[in-house]
């Protein structure tokens, strides 16, 4: 039987909460850009940059986006938890050098279909830079594949 490394829905409760950090690196960016495709500009070229209303490159929202699959995939609920939804809302810019921090809070739960809610952030100092809700599916005591 594989290891189970995250929680059951049986073992999940309102409020529980879960956190991620990553500083922000060019190579992050970069690498994001190769593996997406997106090759806008503003995200690689410091010149083009300068011109926007952002000054200074920023980072992927959709990178800054993936901490929350992080959080999801290796903390709360963690492995064997399905991704099923996410709303996002794109706050403000992340500049590389940026200590992003995301949090996860379960806010409400399903448990007859394994779903759970998780309200999720991600920060920079006190800004929230994006910020939505996540539906997950997550695995049962004795059911760790889905």
């Amino acid at each position: 039987m594989p290891i189970h490394n995250g929680y059951f829905i049986e073992e999940l409760s309102l409020g529980m909460e879960a956190t991620y950090e990553r500083e922000v690196s060019d190579n992050d960016v970069v690498a994001f850009s190769r593996v997406s495709g997106d090759t806008n500009p503003v995200h690689l070229d410091a010149m083009y940059a300068a011109g926007t209303p952002f000054k200074t490159r920023i980072a992927h929202g959709m990178l800054t986006a993936s901490f929350i699959s992080t959080v999801i995939g290796t903390r709360l609920p963690g492995h064997g938890s399905i991704y099923m939804s996410q709303s996002l809302r794109f706050r403000a810019p992340v500049r590389i050098g940026d200590m992003v921090r995301t949090t996860a809070v379960v806010t409400a739960i399903d448990e007859a279909r394994r779903r759970v809610i998780l309200t999720c952030a991600c920060r920079v100092d006190d800004q929230v830079v994006l910020d939505g809700d996540a539906m997950v599916m997550v695995p049962a005591r004795g059911r760790e594949v889905l």
